[in-house]
């Protein structure tokens, strides 16, 4: 199957290709040069005809999705609705080169729209996330896996994450790779987990068994007005993040926005030293003491593409429970995430460099279906179910996970500093951002 491997150590070989060469041999004449010349052109054309033909006659990959719910404009629609219904989502133009083989859902809510697709579409729907990846059969039978735990009725944690069950759901893959002896890709939607020590374990599990795993969030490849990007390998200062809502889930997307930034600066990424969580007048406080650069805050303010922010008041006017994410690297880079709550708002994002030069983008979403954003999250996904290839390491997300884990603790005890040596994650990309092109047009919210 693409994209799959054996596990170390297992029973199942992998295939060896082997090429052959050019045999050295005596001189040609002109003739014999160009009966040579036909006879390669006509051999290439038979072998190029061959792989299209076999490329078309190749069944597409067959996809697993497991997902605590399934309805409207939840996560596991914007994700598995794509392979059933286009990535656009009305079956029109393109389409993702999977197939949706099967379908496990934790919770049935009065919406759930997840068996109804199913059986308009025939797709499978299994009680246990392992008869999903196998099928109902005896073995592992799908190339790939979308773990898609967000939204559902849960528990929060003390600290105010939502206790979604991806490290059970994981450790279920886990299994049955293990009793298959072969591993497919994993695409884990958003961050790992609500807590370090369940992040950490299924790294470390999908490192072990050498799976090939992606995670993360849609707002580091969407659109950016104007479309600007760190420069590579340049020295930042800082880089200021503001963001809304609740903290756990949207405060994750905008440390992703962070980290995708600072991860371009010069050395790579280095780790963080330590986190804190300031709120109400703290966060003015802060900001008139210079945590927060006061010059990246009036730019990022003033990048609002459709939701701008009021210019007739002050911003401690307008906001009277602010959330301010402090982090400082090991480096000296400090990232600053502040959290407007009651204001709905772009997520925009400023930042400065060692020779006091600055810059900004409004990171833009497609707030109505088909939500277009996620199709480009989808696809770099591409490539990565076709043979494990990921355009950004996996490590920008578990340090976005252990981040949003030790800044939640410190927002849970008053603001105090978190050291974070456990954060010393270390890692280079080459992955480059590219404006994505211009969405489709706005669909009404509650509709197909």
């Amino acid at each position: 199957m693409q994209g799959s491997t054996s596990i170390p150590g297992s029973k199942r070989q992998r295939g060896t290709l082997r090429s052959g060469g050019i045999v050295p041999g005596r001189r040609c004449g002109r003739r014999s040069q160009n009966q040579a010349v036909t006879s390669i052109a006509i051999g290439l054309l038979v072998c190029l005809t061959a792989i299209a033909t076999c490329a078309q006659d190749r069944p597409a990959p067959r996809m697993a999705g497991l997902a605590t719910v399934y309805y409207p404009n939840a996560h596991a629609d914007m994700f598995l609705s794509r392979m059933l219904t286009g990535y656009t989502l009305d079956g029109q133009g393109e389409f993702p080169p999977w197939k949706l083989a099967s379908l496990h859902v934790e919770q049935f809510p009065d919406n759930d729209m997840s068996r109804k697709l199913a059986a308009a579409h025939g797709v499978p729907m299994f009680a246990m996330p392992r008869q999903a990846l196998t099928l109902g059969g005896d073995k592992l039978a799908v190339d790939g896996v979308f773990l898609i735990c967000e939204h559902g009725k849960y528990p929060e944690s003390d600290t105010g994450q939502f206790l979604y069950p991806k490290r059970a759901m994981f450790a279920q893959i886990v299994a049955e790779f293990e009793r298959s002896g072969r591993v497919v890709p994993v695409f884990l939607d958003k961050h790992l987990a609500d807590n370090w020590r369940d992040a950490k374990w299924i790294y470390d599990e999908a490192q072990r068994l050498k799976i090939p795993l992606m995670a993360g969030s849609s707002l580091p490849v969407l659109w950016r007005y104007p479309p600007r990007d760190v420069q590579r390998d340049a020295a930042l200062r800082e880089v200021l993040v503001l963001s809304y809502h609740r903290l756990d889930s949207y405060g994750f997307h905008a440390l992703e926005i962070g980290q995708a930034l600072a991860e371009r600066r010069r050395g790579g990424e280095t780790g963080v030293k330590s986190v804190r969580t300031l709120k109400d007048d703290a966060v003015w406080r802060a900001i008139d003491e210079g945590v927060v650069d006061a010059k990246l805050l009036e730019l990022a303010t003033a990048q609002a593409k459709d939701r701008p922010i009021r210019k007739d008041k002050k911003l401690s006017e307008l906001i009277k429970h602010p959330h301010l994410f402090v982090i400082d690297y090991r480096d000296g880079l400090r990232v600053n995430v502040l959290t407007l709550d009651q204001l709905y708002i772009d997520w925009t994002a400023a930042w400065s460099y060692t020779d006091g030069r600055r810059d900004a983008a409004v990171f833009w979403t497609q707030e109505a279906r088909p939500f277009m954003h996620f199709t480009y999250l989808m696809k770099p996904l591409e490539p990565f179910f076709r043979d494990g290839t990921r355009p950004w390491p996996v490590q920008r997300t578990l340090l976005t996970t252990g981040l949003l884990d030790a800044l939640l603790v410190s927002n849970r005890d008053g603001g105090r500093v978190v050291d974070t040596p456990h954060l010393n994650i270390e890692y280079r990309t080459d992955w480059n951002w590219s404006q994505p092109p211009p969405p489709p047009p706005d669909r009404p919210i509650n509709g197909q």
